[in-house]
């Protein structure tokens, strides 16, 4: 009697742990992903192709640590899909551009390990897998950055938003970071120039040090004509109210740029009033179109500023590599470097005649 009355027992209590089961699924179903974790949501991970960046699995921090160096520093650039796919269906893309200047730039290679490619849609983010890069896939609800946007367009204006609101958030994670555009050709090593010789941190005062349009031969003269498609900022309290300052800007004018608003704001004294050390960066080695670089000894990237289309941009950023090929009897020590001569910019001159409509 006594093993039957367990066994009813026992039985009840199944039955009732089952019920249970189920009535519980559709809350748990509602509930964010990853809240309950699991050791083989890491395996699961590795295997999604959609990010979520709402989700509970923090996988920008994943990115972030499996891309950043021993100080915790990491190369973050941004694509959508008119980067990685042919223009006008025409290669190279401009994805292939910039890839290309690590493979052909001076002992560079190795730091695709510390490149975090975010994509702005899901093709981008399909083609930065393929190229087995460290990849992050960003989403913004209601918003389609997958096609070309055009320079000034209001898609153009909410994407550079968009990419500085990541940023503050990689800022406030304690990351240092160099961004940089994608039409920004990698030549050198930037890290000896931004940091001192064998990363013995000269500049480690720094706070930022970002590039120009042209140089006006003073690293801290805020009248240097700024350009936020490269720059080195440092994770520290001062750097961090200076991008949550500068992301709030957005909500000041839909028509203005991330870059004009970070201007207004050099203008307006924050740099003194957050007690900031900013350097801006002499062309002469973080050149562009604006200014060319005056010694091909020195130039350590070369961005296709002063440029609307990506057509021009990829049409003479390959002219670029090309002269950087045919360069090297100029880089030799003993060289008189000052024969060398860049190549006009002329596809990027055409298309700056004859500007988009926006």
């Amino acid at each position: 009697m006594e093993f039957v009355t367990k066994k009813y027992y026992f039985v009840t209590n199944l039955v009732l742990l089952f019920l249970f089961s189920i009535a519980i699924i559709p809350l748990y179903s509602g509930l964010p992903p990853g809240i309950f974790s699991s050791p083989f949501n890491a395996f699961f991970k590795g295997n999604q192709s959609n990010v979520n960046v709402t989700g509970y699995q923090d996988e920008l921090e994943e990115a972030l640590s499996k891309a950043s160096t021993k100080d915790n520093t990491v190369i973050i650039t941004v694509a959508n899909k008119a980067y990685v796919e042919p223009h006008n269906d025409q290669y190279p893309t401009m994805f292939d551009i910039f890839l290309e200047g690590f493979w052909v730039g001076e002992k560079i290679r190795n730091l695709l390990d510390h490149l975090l490619v975010v994509s702005m849609d899901q093709t981008a983010y399909d083609r930065c897998l393929f190229n087995r890069l460290n990849c992050y896939r960003l989403v913004t609800e209601g918003v389609d950055f997958a096609e070309e946007k055009l320079y000034m367009s209001e898609g153009f204006i909410k994407m550079m938003w968009a990419r500085t609101g990541l940023l503050v958030d990689v800022l406030k994670r304690g990351y240092n970071f160099i961004f940089t555009d994608m039409d920004i050709i990698w030549l050198r090593d930037p890290f000896p120039i931004l940091l001192g010789p064998e990363g013995v941190m000269l500049n480690e005062t720094d706070d930022l040090q970002i590039s120009t349009d042209r140089f006006n031969n003073d690293p801290r003269s805020i009248d240097n004509a700024i350009n936020t498609g490269f720059y080195h900022i440092r994770s520290n309290n001062k750097t961090i109210t200076l991008l949550e300052t500068w992301y709030d800007r957005r909500r000041i004018s839909n028509t203005t740029k991330e870059q004009d608003a970070l201007r207004r704001l050099i203008w307006e004294g924050i740099i003194r009033r957050l007690g900031l050390k900013v350097r801006f960066l002499d062309t002469l080695y973080f050149s562009g179109f604006c200014q060319n670089s005056r010694d091909v000894k020195s130039v350590v990237t070369v961005h296709s500023n002063c440029c609307w289309s990506i057509g021009a941009k990829v049409s003479d950023l390959a002219i670029v590599l090309r002269d950087w090929r045919m360069s090297m009897k100029f880089r030799d020590p003993a060289a008189n470097s000052s024969e060398f001569q860049w190549s006009p910019h002329d596809f990027c001159r055409k298309a700056r005649e004859k500007p988009p409509q926006v």
